[in-house]
């Protein structure tokens, strides 16, 4: 019983930090546009990046000497320059191939963010790897069946209702990276 609960907890706290549910939005912003998101190529791509960070996150980035608050503030910059492209309805990343689209920045820095990142190193000094690995299949699972229906979504709100999400998100994107900035430098200069 303690193993379920313990799963369920870690499950809830990856699913919240990487907000597939409020990514939704800016997902469907990119697909409006016409780029091609290819959902295995995301979900694979997130799930190695979540992996090898799992694993060896901490370790290599104290080899190439960068921190994790610095990992985090870097992030949190790439995730404010989409908020602002989001609300003001402007392109600063523009795709040539619209298959890149599914790597930056939908699996890197929208699902496999430096939140995230960050988060799955705070989990290792609280639970099993195991219920950690678990956990993060599970939210891998789930946000293949967010990304599936996005197009659904889209079709049943129109633009309109679109943009007015992108705007909403957008700003909610803009306060989350500032929060990612602001903790993060804090700890730079502690």
């Amino acid at each position: 019983m303690e193993w379920i609960n313990s799963l369920i907890s870690c499950f809830m706290i990856l699913f919240s930090i990487i907000d597939i549910l409020g990514n939704a939005p800016i997902i469907m912003g990119f697909k409006s546009k016409g780029n091609i998101i290819e959902t295995k190529k995301v979900i694979i791509t997130s799930l190695l990046i979540f992996l090898s960070f799992l694993f060896l996150g901490q370790p290599l980035l104290k080899i190439i000497g960068i921190d994790v608050h610095s990992f985090s503030i870097a992030g949190s910059i790439v995730l404010f320059l989409i908020g602002l492209e989001m609300i003001l309805g402007i392109d600063l990343h523009k795709i040539n191939n619209n298959a890149q689209t599914s790597i930056v920045p939908i699996a890197f820095p929208l699902i496999a963010g430096p939140g995230s990142l960050t988060t799955l190193i705070s989990l290792r000094t609280t639970y099993d790897v195991n219920i950690i690995l678990l956990s993060l299949i599970l939210n891998m699972i789930v946000v293949y069946f967010v990304l599936e229906k996005c197009d659904i979504i889209a079709q049943k709100i129109g633009n309109n209702g679109l943009d007015i999400l992108k705007k909403i998100f957008g700003i909610v994107l803009l306060a989350f990276a500032v929060k990612i900035f602001g903790s993060n430098a804090r700890q730079l200069f502690i």
